[in-house]
């Protein structure tokens, strides 16, 4: 997780991510700064390990609160990802890339950000979601997600490709196809109603069966609220817990939260200056490790 310096509205981001709102940036940094701060401790506090790196100042990202968008680990192996806005790329800090590397033992490094210099993206396990157990790499194309890029990563991760569209109640392109779907271990929390192909919503809920994991389903309000937003972690004594922002928290119904909590515990943190500026929440703030 990396700790903000000069974290606020991103209008290099803002054209495809329906999630920023501009004109809510005062003391973005300090209030998002405290955010971040309690939600570390609330996963500490959990038994969850969590790597905290404080940005810099220089060069000026805004959003690199959301590392999982530039890396994913893979064993002692990493990918490095293209990046749609120009001010984001400078998140793949050269000292950041060999603290890791020591750190945890990196060897190899799947490097798709030559991508950019033909303007093709895929913003890491933002564009993608991961079935890891089962290979499968589900993915909602968009203007940060090409198909070409993922089809690379896959053939170089030995991934499936699950490839659908989603848009939002406007019938604008869902940006990453984390706000809207996240796969654990024995479920998947989807919002079915972003996808108007019946066809690739059949598919979607055929590859996810397959898995044999249970879909629960969330709307598309509760997909603006950051509900499909979340991340199934473990701690250090082997626990799982679903974390995600306490705005989707709230917006859960009663069902829900009992058919998530039957399967592990719910951890939740007000996120609220985060989400409005960066468009992104919990799980987007989380790069997980696999090592």
């Amino acid at each position: 997780m990396i700790q903000p310096v000069n974290f606020s509205f991103n209008a290099e981001t803002a054209g495809n991510n329906a999630f920023q709102v501009e004109g809510k940036t005062e003391n973005a940094q300090q209030k998002a700064l405290e955010e971040f701060e309690y939600f570390v401790s609330l996963l500490r506090q959990h038994n969850i390990d969590v790597t905290v790196v404080k940005d810099t100042p220089f060069p000026y990202t805004p959003d690199s609160i959301f590392p999982n968008n530039w890396i994913s680990f893979h064993g002692n192996t990493i990918c490095l990802y293209p990046m749609y806005a120009p001010n984001r790329r400078f998140e793949r800090k050269p000292a950041l890339l060999q603290m890791l590397k020591d750190k945890y033992g990196i060897e190899k490094i799947i490097n798709l950000t030559p991508y950019e210099e033909n303007n093709k993206f895929l913003e890491g396990t933002g564009s993608m979601v991961l079935d890891r157990k089962n290979g499968i790499a589900y993915a909602c194309l968009s203007p940060r997600t090409y198909i070409d890029v993922l089809d690379d990563f896959c053939r170089k991760m030995k991934y499936l490709p699950v490839v659908f569209h989603a848009t939002d109640e406007n019938n604008t392109p869902v940006y990453h196809t984390n706000v809207m779907m996240c796969v654990a271990d024995k479920y998947v929390v989807v919002c079915l109603e972003s996808i108007k192909s019946r066809k690739e919503r059949d598919g979607l809920k055929d590859a996810i069966n397959m898995t044999g994991k249970k879909i629960i389903t969330i709307t598309l309000n509760q997909m603006n609220h950051f509900a499909g937003n979340m991340l199934q972690v473990k701690n250090t004594e082997g626990e799982q817990f679903l974390v995600m922002s306490s705005q989707a928290y709230h917006s859960l119904t009663n069902k829900q939260i009992k058919s998530l909590e039957a399967f592990n515990p719910i951890i939740h943190a007000p996120l609220n200056t985060i989400e409005t500026n960066g468009g992104g929440s919990a799980r987007c703030m989380m790069a997980e490790i696999f090592v």
